[in-house]
């Protein structure tokens, strides 16, 4: 059934609009690279999440949407949207103790901030489903990642999970910032959740491992707790008829900042580039006659630390969620995947919905996600929408490059020309759909529940 909903769709948009066979070129390379050298340059610092430099991007993204002629989103006086989060910082080491004695260096990786002891368990597999219940566990198995088992803990089973720093361990320390991941929130809320993660080196690790039963204690001096504020930049484009629905456009703004041994995280691929898309299309399509329908381009704040400006926008809307037709997410546009044809972008979720193959119709550079196990559907702002029920997707370049979350991720190493390409073979198709009473819909199972 849906094959014919999608024939359905892509002839309805056919007809709303008529996509000439060589459309003209309104994407420039060189306002590309524009935009991406100044947010993903020394300016910025990298733009950590809820700092000067992310509203400093969001400021800049506010000003271009307004030069553009978008307008304020319904019930905003601005171009920003300003939202308080509380974080909490570790001023001090951490502290891990065994029958009493401290243990050298051990390597924290994310927290509850709260402290945990209990009794030592040993755990040698792999299935998180399996694990004891205790409130101190050690994951000795030596088949899958330390990582992925030590992120399915169940919280309200466990308080501290130890693992070896494995070579992987330590390098995605690295590309986490080389900080730990304490809780943020929203202001006047709990924070979620989650287990304190520590890694140890081999011989402190084995010589733990040999005192299965012992007491074990984390402490954490030296805690802070400060109130942040993160930033949404939002523009609105209003269409000719109110009742026609309203199309998403977005990327995250945010990036890592500069990690704690000076070195910075630019983020030019992720998401300088994403970014730089949301501002390219928003230029595109407020040019020219007005489209049926309103078109919303929001660039978010503090999706690397935790998706705060999606999950804020996704429930305090400036249109209500039922009029968004589908969000088009940008992330990581800035080279292409080897494992795609020339020139071709993959969408996370291809299967779930209609909408990605519609606008491969028309002329899109999209294409289905070659890594359906990485589960990047579910990895990005566009799935905070799609919880909601609006058909939400991730189109991305190169979603595995190995410059991702580390310093190497520069405005040298995009490939401006494919990000070009790319964004212009998405005009013409949201014109048409923007255009068109026709909708985007989740084929059956596609819809996420949680």
């Amino acid at each position: 059934m849906h094959e014919l909903k999608t024939l359905f769709l892509a002839g309805t948009l056919a007809t709303g609009i008529l996509v000439p066979a060589a459309q003209a070129q309104t994407v420039r390379e060189e306002s590309v690279r524009g935009h991406v050298s100044y947010l993903a340059g020394e300016t910025l610092k990298g733009r950590e999440s809820a700092s000067p430099d992310e509203a400093m991007a969001a400021a800049y993204v506010g000003a271009a949407f307004r030069g553009y002629g978008l307008q304020p989103a319904p019930g905003m006086q601005g171009y920003t949207q300003p939202i308080d989060i509380v974080r909490l910082r570790l001023d001090g080491a951490p502290v891990l103790t065994a029958g009493g004695a401290a243990i050298d260096k051990p390597l924290l990786f994310a927290s509850a901030g709260q402290p945990a002891q209990g009794k030592l368990v040993l755990y040698a597999g792999n299935d998180p489903k399996a694990l004891p219940a205790a409130d101190v566990v050690m994951l000795t198995g030596k088949e899958g990642s330390p990582l992925r088992l030590a992120g399915a803990v169940d919280p309200s089973r466990t308080r501290l999970v130890i693992i070896r720093a494995t070579p992987e361990v330590r390098d995605y320390y690295q590309r986490i910032g080389g900080a730990p991941r304490l809780p943020r929130y929203f202001k006047g809320r709990q924070p979620t959740p989650r287990p304190n993660v520590v890694a140890l080196d081999d011989a402190a690790f084995d010589k733990l491992a040999a005192q299965e039963g012992t007491d074990v204690s984390l402490t954490l001096p030296g805690l802070v707790e400060e109130t942040r504020v993160t930033t949404n930049a939002i523009g609105y484009l209003p269409g000719t008829d109110p009742k026609a629905g309203v199309i998403l456009l977005s990327a995250h703004l945010d990036h890592l900042g500069v990690r704690p041994d000076g070195k910075v995280m630019y983020g030019a691929n992720d998401d300088a580039s994403g970014t730089t898309a949301v501002l390219e299309l928003a230029q595109a399509l407020a040019s020219g006659k007005r489209n049926k329908r309103g078109i919303l381009f929001v660039a978010y704040g503090s999706e690397e630390a935790g998706g705060f400006g999606a999950r804020w926008f996704a429930e305090h809307p400036p249109v209500p969620l039922s009029d968004i037709v589908a969000n088009l997410e940008f992330e990581m546009i800035g080279a292409q995947d080897p494992k795609l044809p020339a020139g071709t972008m993959m969408m996370t979720g291809f299967e779930r919905s209609t909408f990605g193959e519609t606008l491969k119709a028309h002329g899109a550079l999209v294409t289905a996600d070659p890594y359906p196990e990485q589960d990047f559907f579910r990895r990005s702002d566009n799935y905070a929408l799609a919880l909601q029920g609006v058909v939400a997707h991730t189109v991305s370049g190169w979603a595995v490059i190995p410059s991702y979350h580390t310093p190497e991720d520069t405005v040298a190493n995009l490939d401006t020309a494919f990000m070009t390409r790319a964004i212009q073979s998405l005009v013409a198709p949201l014109r048409s759909l923007a255009n068109s009473n026709a909708k985007p819909e989740w084929k059956e199972g596609g819809r996420p529940s949680e």
